[in-house]
């Protein structure tokens, strides 16, 4: 891994991407003078539809300063509601999470259909809450059922339909299903753009409307855009096209993982989002880059073959060196708002030199199409069951735990990744999380970990229509104490079910191996699950 300080970097606008250009020149051929050859930089400024999307940039459409009044007096006028919630699975909420969590300002996002997460968040401060949701078209049959379950919630506590209206804000197009549905439910409308596909909605009024509603200075955010945006135009003295070009060099000359971990340097929550945008930005037609989120720099799984490894955090003199004293192969340290336009711009750049459409998410809804269907489907009969495990494998496979987890492992070979995606609760059960870790350090190839529903949207299309060539964890769970979807003839445990049942069948038409536990007591089969896999070590 090259040295970071000794490396060309490249600025503008208070953000530095260093180690980018080494990247690209360890390549056989400059990577980021062909697209400057092919004049990219010109027609992304000339807003060149394929590539880009100008509402990204902050200043344009309802994403820049004319938003900001609307958005003082939304906050002023619901001022006395402090606890703010967002329902979604997108990249949006991922964005708005990542500026709540950088700026230290409280905002619940709920992106699970977990009954006993949705629970914990009915909690006794309804009467100060408002539930922001956003869309173009309609809400998605995730965010509608959390929404009915919001607003039963309010009439429960003695609002009438109106008093609950205002505890609803909803950001959409005008003339949508959304804003007609708004109407009905006489909540609060927010006008907005249509959204840009994938994760450049950020600074649009989808991303900034939550934000805005939870305190956060949002005209910050479109100033440090602003400032950054100037550059992307430029052939040189550009790094969003540097670190783009950097992304793509080494994505098509064998390093296709590109491991993100924050630098300890104020910018938090992050990596989800970039893993979002470039899955989906880059992982269609048996192309992509694999983003793996880590989340610390002690991880395993930063460093490997054909791991490209990026660190991103604040603004800096020079990079900082991550706690755990890996030094990346790129950093990049700047002022969240030219985070979220420089990250933009680079996934389209890489994807376009991978030859794919960076605003298509061809396969991000297949899952969802099997969901439907396996809302009636019976579970499948497990093939073993021990210690608060049900063991769900495959035909023709061993189907004790130890030998089912290694059986999946060995499959991996030399050039396979392995996604592990819980369907619990992801508070009660944060525990999931250490498993990627612990197989990364066991198997020593890229290793994701995702919450589902929501990565659905995010890896789940890289999933199916990147390079075939990842296995499958999945992990469930019993649902003790299970909520009714008001209005709906299924509960939230139903819906989370068939929804991992629908990705089941989506890997299981690409001939993906997989192998499905079940949880039936979460937290004996969560112990008994890490304690396994760090058992194959030995």
């Amino acid at each position: 891994m090259g040295d970071l300080l000794a490396a060309p970097a490249e600025s503008a606008g208070g953000l530095t991407v260093h180690g980018a250009r080494a990247v690209d020149g360890s390549t056989p051929a400059s990577t980021r003078q062909a697209l400057v050859d092919a004049d990219v930089p010109g027609l992304l400024a000339a807003q060149d539809p394929p590539l880009w999307d100008p509402r990204a940039a902050a200043g344009r459409g309802d994403g820049g300063a004319d938003l900001l009044p609307r958005l003082a007096e939304l906050a002023a006028e619901l001022a006395d509601l402090d606890h703010v919630v967002l329902l979604g699975m997108d990249g949006t909420t991922l964005a708005a999470q990542a500026v709540a969590r950088t700026t230290g300002h409280p905002l619940t996002v709920l992106d699970t259909t977990d009954p006993g997460r949705i629970r914990a968040a009915l909690d006794d401060r309804l009467a100060r809450t408002v539930v922001v949701l956003t869309g173009a078209a309609e809400a998605t049959p995730e965010v509608d059922d959390l929404r009915r379950a919001y607003r039963q919630a309010f009439l429960d506590a003695g609002l009438s339909e109106a008093e609950a209206g205002r505890h609803v804000v909803v950001v959409t197009e005008p003339g949508s299903p959304l804003a007609a549905a708004a109407a009905e439910w006489e909540a609060i409308t927010v006008p907005a753009d249509p959204p840009v596909s994938g994760g450049s909605s950020a600074l649009s009024a989808y991303g900034l409307v939550p934000c805005a509603l939870a305190g956060v200075p949002v005209a910050d955010l479109l100033d440090q855009a602003d400032t950054f945006a100037a550059s992307l135009s430029r052939p040189q003295d550009n790094p969003a096209l540097t670190l783009g070009a950097a992304l793509a060099a080494a994505a098509t000359t064998g390093r296709d993982t590109v491991a993100l971990v924050a630098d300890g340097t104020g910018v938090e929550g992050l990596g989800d989002w970039v893993e979002h945008l470039l899955a989906g930005a880059t992982g269609k037609d048996g192309q992509g880059i694999l983003p793996v989120a880590v989340g610390s720099p002690d991880e395993p799984g930063l460093t490997g073959p054909g791991v490209l490894t990026v660190s991103y955090g604040g603004a800096l003199a020079a990079p900082a060196v991550p706690t755990g004293g890996t030094t990346s192969d790129v950093a990049v340290n700047g002022p969240l708002g030219a985070h979220f336009l420089a990250w933009e711009y680079a996934a389209a750049v890489a994807a376009t030199v991978l030859g794919v459409d960076p605003a298509d998410r061809p396969d991000a809804a297949e899952s969802a199409r099997h969901t439907e269907a396996a809302l009636a489907d019976p579970t499948p009969t497990p093939s073993s069951s021990t210690d608060a495990i049900q063991v769900y494998a495959p035909t023709g496979t061993p189907d004790d735990l130890s030998d089912a987890l290694r059986h999946l492992l060995a499959g991996l070979g030399d050039h396979g990744y392995l996604a592990v995606t819980a369907f619990l609760d992801p508070h009660a059960e944060a525990a999931a999380a250490r498993l990627r870790p612990l197989l990364a350090a066991l198997t020593r190839r890229p290793v994701t970990f995702g919450w589902g529903p929501r990565y659905l949207q995010s890896t789940g299309q890289y999933h199916k229509g990147g390079p075939q060539a990842g296995s499958f964890l999945q992990i469930t769970g019993t649902v003790t104490v299970d909520l009714p979807v008001p209005g709906k003839p299924y509960t939230f445990g139903e819906r989370q079910a068939a929804q991992a049942a629908g990705d089941r069948r989506a890997l299981a038409g690409r001939g993906r191996p997989l192998l499905h536990l079940h949880l039936t007591e979460r937290s004996a089969g969560l112990t008994r699950l890490i304690d396994a896999v760090g058992s194959l070590r030995a």
